[in-house]
């Protein structure tokens, strides 16, 4: 039985993944029962929905009792976006009665969505569809011991009018020792350049610096115990035409010093290259929002999962990624990092809503008091185009 309960639990590849799922679908013989809890109308009406969840208001969506895996959540709520800031409804999960939550995370961030946006994402455990991303969908499997609860909290300024959801799981007689509980972090910081400036590419000064320890990169996760991780969705919001992705992920195992697993650049993580501004969706990984305007200026979210490369962890992993290389790039940068430990863990807090006070997207009205001031600060008479450099008319 349990051979098949795993197969729920772990993801494998491509043609396997599809053979293992149909061929699990042959298979009669099992001690397995579905179960379900939903926001449906149980006077058997068709107001299947809670409603008029308060600012400052909690709702628990389920308190299961007992052993048992959710495999399935599906969420969805009015108003729309921009009116309902989804980055301000917080989601958790609490694991086996305890007080503290093993998940927690702004709910359009945790599916998919940054900032207070809604857009179409698609992904092998997480998608958000139709109408533009306001369908919230979790394929992520989440076993438990002894219970499971679930909670929302209204955090926004606004009403939620209306919130439906499904929470399908699979009740068991008897806990898998062996089965990993699902964590998933939030984390929002507006990074700080070095005092010599943003010396990206070099443009500013020739000396470029070194980052070998990784200080002062942005933080996605830090998590003790042991276990695997398994994946980010990454946002970035770049107020600079200049590409943002230049700096390393650094991957640090079990308390190394240096990093364990150390990268060659933001885009070469998320299995791309070459500074990529394109949408793309692979199961695994991909680029679902991208700058329509000046190069790489404004938002962009980038996700990957280690659905066949989980990066194992006996101790400890701390993950950080560089801000533009050696640091050197202020940039609004999110994340939720997911993974599994041997037991449920105590978070650290995520930001507050006034930490999480989003950035506006700096636009060509921007760029051109930027050039404004460019020109200012020349004494030369002749014309100034916009590309001189101070030496070149010292």
């Amino acid at each position: 039985m349990w051979r098949r309960i795993i197969l729920l639990i772990f993801f494998v590849s491509g043609n396997l993944y599809a053979q293992s799922a149909l061929d699990n679908l042959t298979i009669i013989k099992h001690d397995l029962k579905s179960k379900r809890i939903s926001s449906y109308d149980v006077s058997g009406g068709n107001r299947d929905r809670l409603e008029n969840i308060k600012s400052g208001e909690k709702v628990n969506l389920c308190n299961i009792e007992g052993t048992g895996i959710i495999n399935h959540i599906w969420i969805t709520m009015s108003p729309r976006p921009p009116k309902l800031n989804r980055t301000n409804v917080i989601f958790r999960i609490y694991w086996d009665g305890l007080e503290y939550p093993s998940v927690e995370s702004p709910i359009g961030p945790f599916f998919g969505q940054g900032w207070d946006e809604s857009y179409n994402f698609s992904s092998l455990p997480l998608a958000a569809f139709p109408l533009e991303g306001n369908a919230l969908v979790s394929y992520f499997k989440m076993p438990f011991k002894k219970g499971a609860r679930i909670e929302i909290e209204n955090q926004t300024d606004e009403t939620i009018g209306a919130f439906y959801f499904y929470i399908d799981y699979v009740e068991l007689d008897e806990p898998n020792p062996d089965a990993g509980y699902f964590h998933a972090w939030y984390n929002h910081e507006v990074t700080e350049p070095p005092e010599e400036g943003e010396n990206e590419w070099g443009l500013i000064s020739k000396d470029v610096g070194i980052n070998p320890k990784g200080e002062d990169n942005y933080l996605i996760v830090n998590t003790m115990g042991k276990g695997h991780y398994i994946g980010v969705n990454y946002y970035v919001n770049c107020p600079t035409p200049i590409w943002y992705g230049e700096g390393d992920d650094m991957i640090f195992i079990d308390g190394d010093k240096y990093p364990t697993l150390h990268g060659t650049g933001t885009e070469d993580y998320f299995n791309s290259c070459w500074s990529p501004n394109e949408k793309y969706s692979h199961p695994y990984f991909g680029y679902a929002r991208t700058p329509s305007n000046i190069r790489w200026l404004g938002r962009t979210h980038v996700y990957r999962f280690h659905i066949e490369d989980p990066v194992y962890f006996s101790k400890s992993l701390r993950f950080t990624i560089e801000h533009g290389h050696n640091n050197y790039l202020a940039l609004e940068l999110a994340s939720v990092a997911y993974w599994y430990l041997d037991k449920p863990s105590k978070l650290k807090p995520i930001p507050n809503k006034k930490a999480r006070e989003l950035k506006p997207v700096i636009n060509f009205l921007d760029i051109h008091r930027w050039r404004h001031e460019w020109r200012k600060n020349f004494d030369s008479d002749s014309l100034k185009w916009g590309n001189e450099r101070i030496e070149q008319v010292d």
